[in-house]
């Protein structure tokens, strides 16, 4: 089984070097093919040798074990794209996967403060380094609808004060450049200016986002941070790291901008995932207009 997984490295390696597919989406594709590959060890199955019926019964395994919908789909995905590449190495002549259907999944709409609600989570009184720090990437991550791993990736050159903007690389290394507000923009500057250095603890990078050990703050740390801050500031929708993103785009939707805009500003490839957005703020509109004394 060692050729099995030799070629899950292959794999790895040409997702990093070929596709130049970020850390975070690589390590999915680690775990979805580590799991797998275990399974079919345990089944002392070939890699040229697996058929149909033998991913099938791992997905039965995958349902036995209590994985959602979702994940059963996205390890679907993983093999299936890693079969393509022993496709196109020519290790195999066949996918057993090809003929694999995924689960239907139900569409949730993503989680959205409110616009109150933001302005709670931002009104941050900066008394240290830390509350500078948390400030600056939230009022960052609000003002362009950065994802999480792009606002943590951010570094000290991505920022141009001068003009306004930020740049970006998103997913599939793709480059973005995007306006920041004038309350982002003073927030990073205080930041910069009085209080990132302290953080740096006499280490030398070029990060923006520092933690305590003067290294890049990582995406638990951050969703920790924020988690905290919500609780104290007595916000009861739930949360997920994207949330800002998310309010982001139904907010500017809301006063009046065009999908395509926002399209570009998200960094998404295909519009449909954009659309999602038209069904939140329709969502959001219905509920407030239950206030209507007439409605």
């Amino acid at each position: 089984m060692n050729e099995f997984k030799n070629y899950i490295e292959d794999f790895l390696d040409y997702l990093l070097i070929d596709k130049k597919y970020s850390p975070n989406t690589i390590e999915s594709y680690a775990r979805d093919l580590e799991k797998y590959y275990a399974f079919q060890k345990q089944r002392n199955v070939k890699i040229n040798q697996i058929k149909k019926e033998d991913i099938k019964e791992y997905l039965k395994y995958l349902k036995e074990s209590k994985m959602s919908d979702k994940s059963i789909s996205r390890n679907i995905s993983s093999i299936r794209t890693f079969y393509k590449f022993l496709l196109m190495e020519r290790v195999i002549t066949k996918s057993p996967i090809e003929l694999i259907e995924l689960p239907k999944i139900k569409k949730t709409l993503p989680t959205v403060l409110s616009t109150e609600e933001v302005s709670r989570l931002l009104d941050i009184t900066v008394t240290d380094a830390y509350s500078a720090r948390n400030k600056a990437m939230l009022e960052l991550m609000y003002a362009t609808g950065l994802r999480v791993s792009e606002l943590i990736a951010l570094k000290k050159q991505d920022i141009n004060f001068e003009d306004a903007v930020l740049k970006t690389m998103g997913k599939g290394s793709k480059e973005r450049i995007l306006p920041i507000g004038d309350y982002a923009l003073e927030a990073l500057h205080l930041y910069l200016d009085g209080y990132r250095d302290e953080l740096m603890k006499k280490k030398v990078t070029d990060y923006l986002f520092l933690n305590n050990h003067g290294t890049p703050i990582t995406r638990q740390g951050f969703f920790k941070m924020i988690k905290k801050l919500a609780k104290e500031k007595n916000i009861t929708t739930p949360f997920s790291p994207h949330t800002l993103r998310h309010s982001f785009a139904t907010h500017l939707l809301d006063c009046g901008a065009d999908l395509r805009s926002i399209q570009e500003l998200l960094g998404h490839s295909d519009i449909s995932t954009t659309q999602i957005y038209t069904h939140v703020s329709n969502d959001l509109l219905k509920e407030n207009y239950k206030n209507h004394p007439h409605a």
